[in-house]
């Protein structure tokens, strides 16, 4: 005697497979939604206490990175600028603009102005701006145009694979240390041959790879163990 009709076989795989590609589904979205600008914020402009436009003080003004970010070549933080180097320049110009009555009254009362931060990294991710820096990695490699940023953003993600892009393959982003904070430096080519030490190079990777060794970077092995980054 047959107790389910023959059609439940049919409804049983269909059953089976909808419920597979729903999870599928359902996975591939979870993946998406962990890499939207709704979780990682990247290229979203985060609320600030005066609203400082790099695009104006770097593109515009010619102002060094170096200027604001003192540290950036010798300590692992960049750091941000005390009031008092704000009121270099303002306390001559825009005196009385009241998108900077914020850095004024800083400048006062000497109590700091509390900066969201853009480019923020997990807590237990280990990251050092002096060693980038001075293994040649550029500024707007890791921000990109920065000097184009009306407000400051994250550009990239900052999740785990996009640095291990750049761990896997350092000699395709690497430049010469002189050209660390131009953020206008283009990679080499036949039309725009880089002189370093004396040689030309007319490709990115042969320059990468020298300067791979003239840094002393460590092997892709030891840039891309856990302990490296996760301490």
């Amino acid at each position: 005697m047959q107790i389910f009709h023959r059609s439940t076989n049919t409804i049983s795989r269909a059953t089976i497979f909808g419920a597979i590609f729903i999870v599928a589904v359902l996975l591939w979205a979870s993946i998406q939604f962990q890499r939207s600008p709704y979780v990682t914020y990247a290229e979203v402009a985060r609320p600030q206490p005066a609203p400082f436009s790099h695009q104006h003080h770097v593109a515009g003004l010619g102002i060094d990175c170096r200027y604001c970010h003192t540290s950036i070549e010798t300590s692992s933080f960049a750091g941000i600028p005390p009031t008092k180097t704000c009121m270099n320049c303002h306390s001559q110009i825009w005196t009385g603009a009241p998108m900077l009555e914020p850095v004024r009254e800083s400048f006062r009362t000497g109590k700091s102005l509390v900066w969201n931060r853009v480019n923020d990294l997990p807590d237990f991710v280990y990251f050092n701006h002096s060693i980038h820096i001075n293994k040649g990695v550029g500024c707007n490699t890791c921000h990109e145009p920065v000097d184009r940023m009306p407000l400051m953003y994250n550009f990239a993600s900052l999740q785990m694979e996009w640095c291990l892009d750049c761990h896997r393959a350092p000699e395709k982003y690497l430049r010469p240390r002189d050209q660390v904070f131009n953020m206008r430096y283009e990679q080499p080519s036949s039309g725009k041959p880089i002189v370093v030490d004396g040689k030309s190079y007319t490709e990115q990777l042969s320059l990468g790879t020298d300067l791979v060794h003239k840094y002393n970077l460590r092997s892709v092995a030891d840039i891309t163990s856990c302990s490296t980054c996760h301490r």
